[in-house]
């Protein structure tokens, strides 16, 4: 499976971070790459919440369904999707650094359709823009979560 991975480091607790990171409300003010969020799921954040999140790439705005399948507050959770024949998988982490935190998202895609297959020999041009978007949501997490302490 192709993967991509971005790391930064923010001036905040880890629980603060992971706060802001898994506020579904407030995602569209807080990742400039994000238009609009639907929540599916009642309660909390957690394992199993479901959400619609809408994109704007390449022009043009891109919904997709997606779900966590894996939670452990405040150091990691795993985010899937099915979207274009694809299957995708983000893991997010908090790593406390002193009073500092170093998240990284690892996202990955497996093919799961021919067609997806065979668009997978471009899959270096789509990584490319992936992790484009991955380093903005990052930066912008960063700037939201350092702004507001």
């Amino acid at each position: 499976m192709p993967s991509v991975e971005v790391t930064t480091t923010v001036a905040a607790s880890s629980e603060r971070v992971f706060e802001a990171a898994t506020d579904l409300a407030r995602l569209p003010e807080t990742m400039s790459g994000i238009d609009s969020v639907e929540v599916l799921s009642d309660g909390p954040f957690g394992e199993g919440t479901r959400w619609r999140e809408t994109r704007t790439l390449y022009g043009k705005q891109a919904t997709e369904e997606m779900w966590v399948t894996g939670f452990d507050p405040p150091r990691s959770y795993v985010v899937e999707a099915e979207s274009h024949g694809a299957h995708y998988r983000t893991e997010i982490t908090f790593v406390p650094e002193g009073d500092r935190t170093r998240v990284t998202f690892v996202f990955g895609a497996r093919p799961l359709s021919f067609f997806a297959r065979l668009f997978s020999v471009f899959s270096g041009l789509m990584l490319k823009s992936v992790r484009k978007a991955l380093e903005q949501d990052l930066d912008d997490l960063k700037r939201v979560v350092e702004s507001a302490g």
